[in-house]
């Protein structure tokens, strides 16, 4: 049975794009931001609201498509094509855009969208190892302190920092604790609902309001716990979902292997788990604390990844899963690539089954997917 609270959370769609712009219109600051590598903490100590911005759509790739390559991987597409459409809320009222040099489709992409609204590009460590890297990443979170400070003529000083990181640390303590819930077998949330309460929240303009929407979330999902209320039975099959990001609007794959009888326990992408695993050391210099927390992320673009393969073996066995599922957007290089290495790393470490799904947004391939995802789960 689904949380009834779950329809609060639903509800997060029609309500933030209404707070987003009262709150422009009362004079706050927005920061518009697309990437988990995206240091909100910052923004948040100058006195900005931080919100995501729109990507998880099929809609407007037919617009981008005017500028873009067909070619290109269909996040990029949509996020570009709501940019130019007008029909992201959250991009609209955004005063400034945080931008990362994850991937070069999404270089060149910001090279066009910087002309729509004013941007920071922040330069992107080719590895996480080493302190060069991490002196190269503090210089970055340095740069964009600055930039922010004369966008918003505003100091952002360390006291402010250093709350902000309290705040995050608090967010991102409530989402694993959700996330977590889904260890227990059987899983008590359905991986979409799973994936719906961290992607909407990722537009709420009232972080507080937000910490504590999920915190209820998680009360109400232990009392149906308590009564012995899951969303699948102890027979369905677990699955770990790695790879690309989903959202509302690309949540195709989760969908259907949800509808074919498996229990989607854990999301290890960066709309997933991966954003939460590292907490802020909230006893260091704060820029430091923020350049070792953001580093830490295992995105396929860094070189070497080994840090997402420690992810993947710890949520196997956290979240006794029977089967990996791997989710690779078109045109996603770096993690096309690199689910070479992850499916030896599944079946010949972990003895887990694996399959490589890579689609786009459009439901073109929806029956063929789901073929080949219910010939999986019968594997299991």
């Amino acid at each position: 049975m689904r949380p009834a609270i779950m329809e609060e959370v639903e509800a997060l769609r029609g309500i933030n794009s209404v707070k987003i712009k009262e709150a422009s219109e009362a004079g706050k600051k927005v920061v518009g931001m697309y990437c988990v590598f995206s240091p909100q903490e910052i923004a948040i100590a100058a006195d900005a609201i931080t919100v995501t911005l729109c990507g998880t759509k099929q809609e407007p790739i037919e617009d981008a498509e005017k500028e873009l390559p067909r070619n290109l991987c269909p996040l990029i597409k949509s996020s570009y094509g709501f940019a130019v459409t007008g029909k992201c809320p959250y991009f609209h009222f955004s005063d400034v855009l945080l931008a990362e040099t994850t991937c070069d489709g999404k270089k060149k992409m910001y090279e066009l969208m910087g002309k729509i609204k004013p941007m920071h590009i922040m330069n992107l460590p080719q590895t996480a190892q080493g302190e060069e890297a991490l002196e190269l990443w503090k210089n970055e979170m340095n740069r964009f302190k600055s930039f922010l400070e004369q966008q918003f003529n505003v100091e952002i000083t360390d006291e402010k920092l250093k709350a902000a990181i309290k705040l995050m640390n608090r967010e991102r303590s409530a989402m694993k604790r959700l996330h977590k819930l889904n260890a227990h077998k059987p899983a008590p949330m359905t991986g979409m609902d799973m994936m719906l309460s961290q992607w909407l929240k990722g537009f709420n303009v009232d972080k507080e309001a937000g910490i504590e929407l999920i915190e209820r979330v998680i009360i109400e999902v232990e009392e149906q716990m308590s009564k012995g209320i899951y969303a699948f039975d102890e027979k369905a099959p677990r699955i770990l979902l790695t790879g690309c990001p989903i959202g509302s609007g690309s949540e195709k794959v989760l969908k259907i292997l949800e509808e074919s009888g498996a229990s989607v326990v854990a999301l290890e992408n960066c709309t997933g788990y991966k954003g939460l695993d590292v907490m802020v050391d909230e006893n260091i210099d704060p820029i430091t604390a923020l350049a070792e927390k953001y580093l830490s992320t295992p995105c396929s673009c860094m070189s070497n990844n080994n840090g997402r393969l420690d992810l993947i073996e710890r949520l196997a066995k956290e979240y006794q899963v029977d089967g990996v599922v791997d989710l690779t957007w078109q045109a996603c290089h770096t993690y096309n690539i690199e689910s070479f290495t992850v499916k030896n790393f599944v079946k010949d470490k972990l003895n887990l089954p694996f399959i490589q799904i890579e689609t786009d947004y459009s439901d073109s391939d929806a029956g063929q997917i789901k073929t080949r995802v219910e010939a999986f789960i019968e594997t299991i």
